[in-house]
């Protein structure tokens, strides 16, 4: 096993081009090279999987808002993964360019610049839980996939993704997704192993010939009858990835069964007919019966009746900037898994120089409102919080992740950049509670074909919560 250089990516100074993948390229190879899967490699610790902290390079082409203004304002303001300071120091260090070259902490940007970003990865850890086959053929793979693990590369997420699980462990390379389940939300996930399979599923989907059942948990005694809610559902802000129940919104149709009671919570099946953002998340909420551990629509952050019967009382704008100040004042855990927000409080400095403030949930915190500022997927974030539309590039330090039953922490693949804000905190490990809600994609059917999962155990008629609230 090759040992990753401890300082610094090879090259600083002198970034090779980046490796930018137009649609053509992604439609021929779609996923990852195995230079990106051998990157780095997992330890386990305390029931998680972590990932060890590896060199990248995020890039990103300059938007219209920011052209015309320096390069440090621009990072200061739209990506709040570190202090001003620290963008300052990576532009005078030359590991923050602008079209490969090294520029001034005043230069002005134009229009189609190209921004990368060298830095020292640290990933959020994720459940140690495997990510069990549910079925598998020469077209499709279905897994049931757990609570806490993103689907796909997104922010802070992407060695620990299903996608790179699935590549590193079970050599499941190029899938496609077919669809999509927020980090929290568990249950059956489709891929395509083939183009033409990935498109006929995405198309079944689309025409609505799918029919999906969920379980969730949810507070107090859910009606006995069966009962639809079919109120339109708007998308608040994409960034922090919010929605309400509004007559502005799309139209929205989800069914709803009570399973069983437990005296203090309901488990209920749920049929959404359509797939808006959240949909059944925030159609509990409207009925007053949110998920009893939904760490966004359960929350008075909404008002003091949490959002039933659609009653907020404050403007768009207002919840959006509520929400982010929850964030960071009690560690809230309530963005979607693509959200660019860390799961952790700064617990301790490494060594003993004082480290730098992290505030709770120490990632970018938006000033609009999922990036640059919450948002996992919606734009590339060079410092440190890379999304979607971002290109990935650049030459990674090596660590190969042999085939070995041992997971245990070696200390030989643990990288450690002196210049690296991240190195210099510790993170304390999230709790149980902060991996898992109560909602879990239990079946999916379709035109002559059916898969499903098993009831997780908090849908057990019998089952106690263990912090004695449901």
């Amino acid at each position: 096993m090759q040992e990753a250089p401890m300082n610094k990516p090879a090259g600083v100074g002198e970034l090779p081009p980046a490796k930018l993948e137009t649609k053509a390229l992604k439609a021929k190879r779609p996923g990852f090279t195995d230079e990106r899967y051998t990157e780095t490699s997992y330890w386990f610790e305390n029931g998680l999987r972590k990932v060890y902290p590896y060199y990248f390079t995020f890039t990103t082409f300059t938007k219209g808002r920011w052209v015309g203004e320096k390069i440090l304002d621009v990072f200061a303001r739209e990506f709040r993964a570190h202090p001003a300071e620290e963008y300052e120091r990576c532009i005078r260090a030359g590991t923050l360019t602008v079209n490969y070259q090294k520029v001034d902490v005043d230069h002005r940007l134009r229009h189609n610049d190209l921004l990368a970003n060298v830095v020292h990865r640290h990933e959020v850890p994720i459940t140690a839980d495997p990510v069990p086959l549910v079925h598998i053929d020469e077209d499709i793979v279905v897994v049931d996939k757990p609570s806490s693990i993103p689907v796909h590369p997104c922010g802070r997420y992407r060695h620990n993704t299903v996608v790179f699980i699935l590549a590193k462990e079970h050599g499941l390379k190029n899938l496609r997704t077919i669809h999509r389940l927020d980090r929290l939300t568990s249950g059956l996930l489709m891929f395509g192993r083939t183009p033409a399979k990935a498109r006929d599923m995405e198309q079944q989907i689309r025409t609505r010939q799918v029919t999906k059942e969920y379980v969730c948990r949810v507070e107090g005694e859910f009606p006995s009858e069966p009962l639809s809610c079919k109120e339109p559902i708007e998308v608040v802000s994409y960034k922090i990835g919010v929605c309400k129940v509004s007559p502005k919104g799309k139209e929205c149709l989800t069914e709803f069964s009570r399973l069983n009671f437990n005296g203090r919570s309901s488990v209920v099946v749920c049929r959404p007919h359509t797939g808006r953002m959240h949909q059944i998340r925030v159609h509990l909420q409207y009925l007053g019966y949110p998920i009893i551990n939904d760490p966004l629509y359960n929350h008075t952050v909404f008002g003091p009746q949490k959002g039933k019967g659609g009653t907020i009382l404050k403007t768009d704008e207002q919840l959006i900037q509520d929400l982010i100040a929850i964030h960071n004042a009690e560690n809230w855990l309530g963005m979607d898994g693509d959200v660019e927000l860390s799961m952790f409080k700064a617990k301790e400095a490494v060594d003993s120089q004082p480290a730098a403030e992290v505030p709770a949930g120490a990632g970018p915190r938006p000033s609009d409102g999922s990036a640059p500022n919450v948002t996992v997927g919606a734009e590339a974030q060079p410092g440190g919080a890379a999304s979607g539309s971002g290109r990935e590039t650049g030459e990674a330090s090596v660590q190969t992740d042999s085939a070995t039953s041992s997971h245990a922490f070696r200390r030989d693949l643990m990288t450690v950049d002196p210049h690296c804000y991240e190195c210099k905190v510790k993170y304390r490990d999230p709790k149980p509670s902060d991996l898992v809600m109560y909602l879990h994609a239990l079946k999916y059917s379709g035109p002559g074909w059916e898969y499903e999962t098993q009831l997780p155990d908090w849908a057990a008629e019998a089952w106690c919560d263990p912090d004695g609230k449901a």
